[in-house]
Order: C-alpha cells, then sequence, then structure tokens
C-alpha cells in the first residue's frame, strides 16, 4: 500500500510536521491534521501554533480550507484552480469575490519543495524500502531532527 506525505515546512526549508494518508486520498484531506501538528518554534517561550501564512498549490484551494484558515486567523495564499475560477465566473454576481492571492509571496513556495528534496536525499526514505507506514514516518521524523540539527 502507498502512502502520501502531507508537510508543512517553514522558510529555512525545514520541516515543521508530517501527515501520512493512504496514496490513493486526495489533498485536502491531510491538511487538517497537519495543521494540527505544526509548532513555529520561537527564540523564546513555547513554539506558536497559529502560522503567519499559508502557503499551498492548487491542490488544497477549496472553501473548507479558506474556512479553516480564515477562522483560525491565518492568512491563506493558495491560488484559484482555473476551474474553480471559471465555474465563479459562470455564476456571475452570485459567485462571489475571488479570494485574494499575492503572486509575490507565492514564489516562496519552492521552499516546501526543497524541504522534500532534503528529506529524499536519505536513501531509505526516498525509494520506501519500509513495509509499515509507522515505521515510514519514523524515519520521517528522523529524517526531521537531522535537518533541524545541520544548521
Amino acid at each position: 500500500m502507498t502512502t502520501k506525505i502531507h508537510l508543512a515546512a517553514d522558510g529555512n526549508c525545514r520541516p515543521l510536521a508530517f501527515h501520512l494518508t493512504p496514496g490513493q486520498a486526495g489533498d485536502a484531506p491531510g491538511f487538517e491534521p497537519v495543521m494540527a501538528a505544526v509548532r513555529v518554534p520561537r527564540a523564546t517561550g513555547r513554539p506558536r501554533t497559529r502560522p503567519a501564512m499559508v502557503l499551498a498549490d492548487k491542490a488544497y484551494s477549496s472553501r473548507a480550507i479558506r474556512h479553516h484558515l480564515r477562522r483560525r486567523g491565518i492568512r491563506a495564499v493558495i491560488p484559484v484552480p482555473a476551474d474553480q475560477a471559471a465555474h465563479r465566473r459562470r455564476r456571475g454576481s452570485h459567485g462571489g469575490r475571488p479570494p485574494a492571492f499575492d503572486r509575490e509571496i507565492y514564489k516562496q513556495r519552492n521552499t516546501v519543495e526543497r524541504c522534500i528534496n532534503r528529506i529524499k536525499h536519505w536513501r531509505g526514505l526516498a525509494t520506501r524500502y519500509d513495509k509499515t507506514a509507522t515505521i515510514y514516518l519514523a524515519g520521517l521524523h528522523i529524517a526531521g531532527i537531522f535537518i533541524w540539527s545541520a544548521r
């Protein structure tokens, strides 16, 4: 059985939280569990559980995710897929206002891709030698510890 990794990373390409879902599952169901596991470290004091903003790809563009982020006071920088934008335009004035999107800030989303690349430097994680999801998740956590301690 394959699994899909949902990952939250900071601006320095370091992993903040992992969540595994079955490989055939979509991206959106794994969003809230990974956000619940996020702990943003501070210089002093306990870590924050609410980041200032979330940069995500088009797979995470849904009303439920945007509502979740708005309710928690987190700024969402998520592009709208073409089919959602077309549906909104077809509905006319009933389609509502399109969500705000900042292209300049979205350019920083590559930090997540670079974090995944750093994790895949571990051959066992890249080729998926582990048979169970719990062992694979443990390997992800160990890789994350080494990534955090390397700086």
